[in-house]
């Protein structure tokens, strides 16, 4: 028997689920996370979701059930660095295919929890975005938490749902967000991130990242990559709140509006309808929109490399951040990979307080 585990948005929500079943039943309790292929352009540059025929070597566990393994492969031009991750979390990873809309998703779900032995569901979600209105101004990716939310219903299975960390996400206005909430179930601890500790070394998850900066006790504010503003990290950052399933349904007009959802075109047209947009529409947007490959050019001197990082880091200091993702740092140098590994190295070389896994401080003097 199996825990049975889904990762309600995507992208990072596997680790978060993965450091929220540690928590609750203990990091070698046996386990199975659904999760979205939906991740970012900067990891996948194909616009939405990617379904079981978008790998190579998924692993048919049952029918409608496809594992994703180390040996695992997106197909060309999509990527994917869930088969990366299925190597390094404890939990096995089960892929969901939200083509089918809520109905095909509630299939799915079905079937692992048949191969999963399971009679209830944990349903995760880091930041809070799944308890949205939908008309939150800096709300940006719904869709997939809601999805999540009416496919469970659909099961009929008992469902809890876990959020972790309010507010990393930088989706619901921490303020609006608490009292939906309710008071924590538990909070979150260094032991808890132990499976995941060198999970960031090479994922960008920006919203986990700072969860499990969180639970091993910085304290600060965090600037990310693409966010109306930074995040602070205080104790509300490790606590886990938990909800019941028909107290998101009442919170979420999205996944109420999508009972009965038979394909993803129909899903967007009913996130137009309810939050007036659809981030695959901005997906395409962005990817449409995007510039073209830098021309090669020679990596450079580490010592240029650490003054085009001072200098930057003077900046964000100024904007009151004292911490940042590995991301932010990258993206906004435009580093390539092989900078950002010379970097990086100058910054642990440079002095042990200036890493604090997997957040990188900035100094002050």
């Amino acid at each position: 028997m199996k825990r049975l585990l889904i990762a309600a948005g995507g992208g990072g929500d596997p680790i978060t689920a993965a450091i929220v079943h540690a928590a609750l039943h203990g990091a070698d309790t046996p386990a199975l996370v659904l999760t979205y292929a939906w991740e970012r352009l900067v990891v996948d540059p194909v616009p939405g979701p990617r379904r079981a025929p978008d790998f190579t070597g998924t692993e048919p566990a049952a029918p409608g059930l496809a594992l994703i393994t180390p040996a695992t492969t997106p197909r060309a031009p999509a990527g994917s660095l869930l088969p990366r991750l299925s190597g390094a979390l404890r939990p096995r990873l089960g892929l969901l295919d939200p083509y089918g809309g809520t109905l095909g998703l509630a299939r799915q779900i079905a079937a692992a929890a048949r191969w999963c032995r399971a009679d209830r569901i944990d349903l995760v979600d880091v930041g809070g975005d799944i308890v949205a209105r939908g008309d939150e101004p800096t709300l940006r990716s719904p869709l997939g938490d809601a999805l999540a939310v009416a496919a469970c219903a659909e099961t009929g299975l008992p469902t809890t749902v876990y959020v972790a960390g309010p507010g990393l996400d930088n989706e619901v206005p921490l303020l609006d967000l608490l009292p939906r909430l309710g008071a924590p179930a538990l909070t979150l601890d260094a032991a808890h991130t132990e499976s995941v500790s060198r999970v960031f070394d090479w994922h960008p998850s920006e919203a986990s990242a700072l969860l499990v900066a969180a639970a091993r006790g910085v304290r600060g504010v965090c600037g990310t990559r693409d966010a109306p503003r930074p995040v602070l990290l205080d104790d509300t950052a490790r606590q886990v709140h938990r909800l019941t399933l028909e107290r998101v349904l009442a919170l979420s007009p999205l996944a109420r509006a999508l009972a009965g959802c038979s394909s993803l075109e129909h899903a967007e047209a009913v996130s137009r309808a309810v939050c007036g947009f659809s981030e695959i529409a901005r997906e395409r947007r962005r990817a449409a929109n995007a510039a073209p490959p830098a021309p090669h050019r020679p990596d450079r001197t580490p010592a240029a490399l650490l003054d085009r990082f001072a200098a930057w880091e003077r900046d964000t200091l100024a904007q009151g951040i004292a911490y940042a993702t590995t991301r932010r740092i990258t993206e906004e140098l435009d580093l390539t990979a092989t900078e950002t590994d010379t970097l990086l190295a100058g910054l642990r070389t440079a002095g042990p307080e200036r890493h604090v896994p997997p957040l990188w401080r900035l100094a002050t003097g």
